[in-house]
Parts: C-alpha cells; structure tokens; sequence
C-alpha cells in the first residue's frame, strides 16, 4: 500500500471535514448554508487539484467504495483508504473540539457538534433522511466517474466535483444535515451525543449503498 496515498487521504478528509464544520460551529451566524455550501465546495475543489494525482483524491468511504463498484478502484485497497479517511476526520473533530474550548464566550454551544440525524425537531424521518443521503451520493459518484472518464475534458474534474458536492449541501443541509460521507459523520458524532451516536449507522448505510449504485450506473453509462 502507497503510504503517500494514504496520507493524502487523511490530509484531504481532515480538511473536507474542516471546511464544513469549523464554518458550520464558528461563521454559521455570518454566512448560513451558502457559506458552508461553498466553503465545502471550494475546498474540494482545491484537494481534487493538490492531492487528486496522488490518491485519487475519494477523501470519503462512500467514494472509496462506490468507484470500487464503478470498476474504477482496486477493492483490496479500500479498507486502508477507509481507515485513513476516518482517522482523518476525527482529527478534524477532535482539532475542533479544542478550538472551541478556547472560546472566551462562556455560554459557547456547539449544539450536537454538526453531526448529523433523522427524526429530530430539525430533520426530517429516517426514511426520508436515508432516501436523500442515497440518491444525493450516487449523483455525486456518476459525476465523479463521469468527470474523471476518457471522454470528459482534461483538468475540468476538480471543478465539476466541487461545484457538485457544494450543491448537495445546499440541497440536503436542511434535511439531514448532509452526509454523503460516512467518516465526516462518524467523526461530528463522537463529539456529537448520544444520539448522534446511536443514529451514526443510518449516515453509513445510506451513502454507501447510494455510492455502491452510482458506480454502478456510472459504469454502465461510460461503458464502450
């Protein structure tokens, strides 16, 4: 296994995780959903460009295994990659989570840490909740392969997968809190509560499935 690789897949999870939940917990009052839509965007867009060439730049289990799906990844390869992407984001959440106690604002309340969750006063149902996570990160895997194929314009894949993963935010923040991204929701919810622990699961589940059927589909729309 690359050790490069690796690192580079805990350095772009670590700063995935970062630019959503440091500007959700710290700027949200100044900037609201569109402001971590395009913190979010932009930042991937940046990883895709920097560390692309040397892991692939997938900075999220779902990817990892839904390219897996897509004929795009070698599927032994993919549980270190899961792992550094884990480790990555609770590196991200931990770093945060001493930020935040430097506060001078004594009544400081980071809430349920960003994580996310289903049946709550502010989400929707399970149900719900598991139908966008799923069809939002297989329309995120269709346009990664697609943008990343042989026929898609040289250099344009940064852009297109930045500006893809800002507008599922945009989308599904008020839903679910947007996921898309198993380890990104593993690592809100280790700081997050109880709750957010006991529906961690779900934020699993659904994106991977979603992922697994978008590389799927993916791969039947590019195949010669």
């Amino acid at each position: 296994m690359d050790v490069k690789a690796l690192g580079a897949e805990f350095i772009g999870t670590f700063m995935l995780v970062a630019s959503i939940l440091f500007v959700a917990l710290f700027s949200y009052g100044n900037v609201g959903n569109i402001g971590v839509c395009l913190s979010v965007g932009f930042t991937v867009m940046a990883l895709a460009y920097a560390l692309g060439p040397i892991s692939g730049g997938h900075f999220n289990p779902a990817v990892t295994l839904g390219l897996v799906s897509g004929g795009r990844f070698d599927i032994g390869k993919a549980v270190p990659y899961i792992v550094a992407q884990c480790l990555g984001a609770i590196a991200a959440t931990t770093m945060l989570m001493m930020v935040a106690k430097g506060s001078p604002a004594k009544d400081l309340n980071l809430g349920n840490f960003g994580s996310n969750a289903f049946d709550t006063a502010t989400s929707y149902s399970m149900l719900s909740v598991a139908t966008v996570e799923a069809v939002l990160t297989a329309f995120f895997l269709i346009v990664i392969m697609g943008a990343t194929s042989k026929k898609a314009p040289a250099g344009f894949a940064p852009i297109a997968i930045g500006l893809t993963l800002g507008a599922i935010h945009l989308m599904a923040i008020p839903i679910s809190n947007c996921s898309v991204n198993p380890a990104r929701s593993l690592a809100a919810a280790i700081y997050g509560g109880q709750t957010a622990l006991s529906q961690v699961w779900l934020f699993w589940v659904a994106p991977i499935i979603g992922g697994v059927v978008g590389g799927q589909i993916a791969r039947w729309l590019h195949e010669e």
